[in-house]
């Protein structure tokens, strides 16, 4: 393993703060406070953990209006991949064709800038393995909106025999909102998912409530998704979590026979993130390939929140190796752009304007999302959340020896950073993330009574010792 002194990261973050520094009593603090008032008049704060000061948070550290430097194990929520103001980033702002991407804010779909083919060249370098192709979004909700779309409109394509005519039933009541131009057609996802609070990524959602109340829904189903002992190697874990497995795909075949409105297509995260880090085993995911090829369903794997390196691999599904490729791949957070990935051109519309908006994404984030995919490969940081996640998680199963009923079902082994792990109340865990916040961690939740870490790639072991020793202060103040 990489010691501090030897890293790449140096050059990244010579300046970067050797420890985090709490200078206020409280956290929000004072000037903080201040700033939520003001900024609560014009905008919802009530989410707000504090106000960032981002001109000094770098590296892995974010600083907040008061002077608090935080070691930021959130990222962003599972946002930041490269670190604060990383330079290489910073140097890409510079840059002509960001200028371009800008100041004339293309309307891609339209008027594509000359570097569109590049942009997207350099994007598929880093697509999952099968995918040759990829559209673009403005945002990890509304990439599950158009890949969801698509789904739609290749099912009905097939439905009607590749014809690239539309009836006139179809093209008047369309108008109506009616079938046949409005089929009835459904996405199959799974409890505890969250795939976006949008209408069609909303009615795919069942984490929360708060996420979805008082909005319209699809009438779409929601099949069990698996629930895992942990450890996985133990023997007896294993066994009862290939029944569980074999338990949640029989749903989904029962909900595709019996659902009254055809499944168009299956929309997973290989880690349900939002809903609490539940990991989807190969064998589970292949399953569902199975599933989807013999019933002429629609594959979609969501990695909004897993992809971009941080399980330890560029994309969490690979872990799986599904043959074939599944259909289509999200993205969005650490590849700070969105979109989806595909491979059959038939994904592509019959007819012009039918996936389509005034910006079909962004170009200046396509040249962002680039620049960091250029910049994982470059330094190889897969290898390093690999290394950092392994110690990490050894570190936290001693944690678990000396705390057990505070780190129930830890999970994440051998995913890089991407762990997570249960405390017995949710009233626990939110007094946990305070404690670490007033030491000088920034970590977040999910779920009810869930810890998740989501730190960036450039994290390294120097920085997880720092974590662990105040992990553990604070989870010894809660036990006794």
């Amino acid at each position: 393993m990489k010691d501090a002194t030897t890293s790449t990261f140096n050059k990244y973050y010579p300046n970067e703060p050797a420890e985090p520094r709490v200078v206020t009593d409280t956290i929000p603090g004072p000037k903080t406070q201040s700033h939520l008032e003001s900024l609560s008049r014009v905008f919802d704060t009530r989410p707000s953990y504090f106000v960032a000061d981002y001109d000094h948070s770098l590296g892995n550290y974010i600083a907040d209006a008061d002077g608090n430097t935080y070691l930021d194990l959130y990222a962003q929520i599972s946002s930041i991949a490269l670190g604060y103001n990383n330079p290489k980033l910073i140097e890409v702002i510079g840059s002509k064709e960001m200028k371009n991407a800008l100041v004339n804010r293309p309307a891609m779909g339209n008027f594509p800038p000359m570097e569109l083919a590049h942009h997207s060249n350099v994007l598929l370098k880093f697509a999952p393995k099968g995918q040759t192709r990829v559209w673009n979004a403005l945002s990890g909700a509304d990439a599950i909106e158009l890949a969801m779309k698509a789904a739609f409109m290749y099912f009905m394509r097939i439905k009607r025999g590749e014809s690239n005519y539309f009836t006139p039933d179809e093209l008047s009541s369309v108008m109506d909102n009616k079938p046949p131009g409005s089929p009835d057609l459904a996405v199959l996802s799974f409890k505890r998912a969250f795939h976006g609070r949008l209408f069609a990524s909303g009615s795919a959602t069942c984490s929360k409530p708060i996420h979805k109340l008082d909005l319209p829904a699809f009438r779409w189903p929601h099949a069990e998704f698996p629930f895992y002992e942990y450890p996985l190697d133990d023997p007896e874990n294993k066994t009862k979590n290939q029944k569980e497995d074999d338990r949640c795909l029989k749903i989904v075949e029962e909900l595709i026979n019996s659902w009254d409105i055809p499944i168009a297509a299956i929309l997973i995260e290989p880690i349900q993130s939002e809903g609490g880090d539940n990991h989807a085993s190969p064998y589970f995911l292949q399953g569902l390939r199975d599933i989807t090829l013999k019933n002429g369903i629609v594959y979609i794997i969501d990695e909004v929140q897993t992809g971009v390196g941080a399980t330890g691999k560029f994309w969490c599904h690979e872990y799986a190796n599904i043959d074939p490729p599944v259909d289509l791949v999200t993205f969005s957070k650490k590849f700070q752009s969105a979109g989806y990935f595909f491979h059959d051109e038939r994904f592509i519309p019959n007819k012009p304007y039918r996936q389509f908006n005034t910006w079909c994404g962004d170009p200046a984030r396509m040249l962002i999302a680039g620049t960091i995919g250029e910049e994982i490969m470059k330094h190889n940081l897969l290898l390093q959340v690999n290394e950092t996640g392994d110690y990490m998680f050894k570190e936290l199963e001693m944690l678990q020896s000396k705390y057990p009923k505070f780190f129930g079902r830890l999970r994440g082994k051998n995913r890089g950073t991407f762990i997570a792990w249960d405390l017995p109340t949710s009233e626990l865990r939110d007094e946990l993330l305070a404690k670490l916040r007033i030491n000088g961690c920034n970590v977040g939740g999910c779920s009810d009574k869930s810890v998740r870490l989501r730190p960036s790639l450039t994290f390294e072991i120097k920085h997880v010792k720092i974590f662990i020793r105040i992990l553990d202060k604070c989870v010894g103040e809660l036990y006794n």
